[in-house]
This record gives structure tokens, sequence and C-alpha cells, in this order.
């Protein structure tokens, strides 16, 4: 019991202090690049690199920005593990792990690298929804519809982009998108640290 309560512990720190981290180190990317970045026209990668062509990485939001995602998808793959561990949930520890490996690829495969970066974004922002939805699996009412919600959210703009993109921008479709994703990752390990002993005796 000791050793799974210890896990639970790890596993809620690090997917809080995941989602923490992706929003800081998105907003100390947007501090540190030029003047011409916007939350309407520019997409969140575009702190990594821009797409081709002519690619442009502006130092230092490109090291800050990759590097955010290294690290935060590292972490990711760790509480799964941890979480997989204790719940033996195979299809939420499936999606969660692949969320972890799609922002880990967003930082090595920055948005100059094509086709790959493309991939991994896709790969972290549907599988990222999946994951909030499927989490119904270890969350009790009301936060797993919460978490549902969340995930519909992002596949909606995901998926009518194009009816978005008029209203609030390719940027600002694209974080309607990821930021439901990341809150889901603060409430995940916000809710784990709250609920641990109860998860542990279901």
């Amino acid at each position: 019991m000791d050793n799974k309560q210890s896990l639970l512990n790890f596993a809620s720190v690090l997917l809080y202090m995941a989602g923490a981290l992706i929003i800081m180190g998105i907003i100390t990317g947007e501090v540190y690049y030029p003047s011409g970045y916007t939350t309407r026209l520019s997409q969140i990668s575009d702190l990594g690199a821009t797409v081709p062509p002519n690619s442009v990485i502006t130092q230092p939001s490109a090291t800050i920005f990759n590097f955010t995602m290294i690290i935060t998808g590292s972490m990711i793959l760790l509480a799964t593990f941890f979480l997989q561990k204790v719940f033996k949930k195979w299809l939420f520890s499936i999606m969660l792990g692949l969320l972890g490996f799609g922002i880990l690829g967003v930082g090595i495969f920055p948005g100059n690298v094509t086709p790959w970066h493309g991939l991994f974004s896709m790969l972290t922002f549907n599988i990222g929804a999946i994951a909030a939805i499927v989490s119904f699996k270890i969350v009790k009412t009301p936060l797993r519809y919460v978490f549902m919600v969340s995930g519909l959210v992002t596949l909606i703009f995901f998926w009518g982009a194009s009816y978005f993109i008029p209203l609030l921008g390719a940027g600002g479709t694209e974080r309607w998108v990821a930021y439901p994703v990341v809150f889901y990752l603060m409430g995940m390990g916000g809710y784990v640290a709250g609920r641990k002993d109860k998860l542990l005796a279901s």
C-alpha cells in the first residue's frame, strides 16, 4: 500500500508540473520572441521553429520551447508508468503514454522538421483529447465529466479548425486545441494527489 501511495504521489506531481511547465515554457518563449509574434496569428510551435519554406528559428525562444516539450513529455511518460503500476488500466495508460510521446516528439522535431513535427503535433492533440475522455476509468464524478468535455473541446476545435480560424486566427484556434489538454494534465495530477487513498481502496 505504501509503495502504491508513493507511486501515486510521484505521478500526481509529474502530471501537474508537466502541465504547469508547458504553460510557463510557452509564456517564457513568447516573452523572448521578437515583435510580430501574436497569439492570434502565430502557432505555438513557431516558438521552436516556423514551418518551411524559409523556416525561422529564434533564440532563446526555440531552446526554451523545445526543451520544455522534451522535459514535459518525459515527465508524462514516467507518470504513466507509475499510474499503470497502480491501476493497470491499459487503455488509459496507452493514451496517456502516447500523449507524453507526442509532446516529446514535438520538442525533438521542431516545426522546421517535416513531416515529423506535424505528425507528432497531430498525435499530441488527438491522443491528448482521447486520454482526457478515457480517464473516466480512473476519475470519479464530477471531474470525469470536466475531463471528457475538455477532450471534446480539443477534438471540436482541431477537426473544425477551418470554421474557427476566421474567428480566432490560426494561433487562437490552436490554443483552443492545445490548452484543454494541458489543463487536463494539471487537473489529473491534482485529482490523483487529492484522492489517492480512495483510489487505492477502490
